[in-house]
């Protein structure tokens, strides 16, 4: 498939089962149809906050735990080829 911006052969890569079609030159990206919708989906579950009340929410200075995204969330995890 050619880039639409420069005409160049557009690179496909997966990423946590998103089809991604990006190009080399312009670091244009496209996503097939129901992509950007998934990526939305996966987002939306992954900030979702820890359910409230129980203790494994809270470290023991009462203050929120639980796993660290790294920096630029499931976005800069799906588009981290481009860098």
């Amino acid at each position: 498939m050619q880039c639409p911006v420069d005409g160049d052969t557009l690179v496909i890569s997966e990423r946590s089962g998103i089809e991604i079609d990006y190009c080399p030159t312009c670091r244009g990206v496209w996503l097939d149809r129901g992509e950007l919708d998934k990526i939305i989906e996966r987002d939306a579950a992954a900030t979702m906050p820890p359910a409230r009340g129980g203790r494994d929410a809270y470290d023991d200075r009462g203050e929120r735990g639980g796993k660290r995204r790294k920096k630029g969330g499931l976005l800069g995890e799906l588009f981290d080829f481009l860098d």
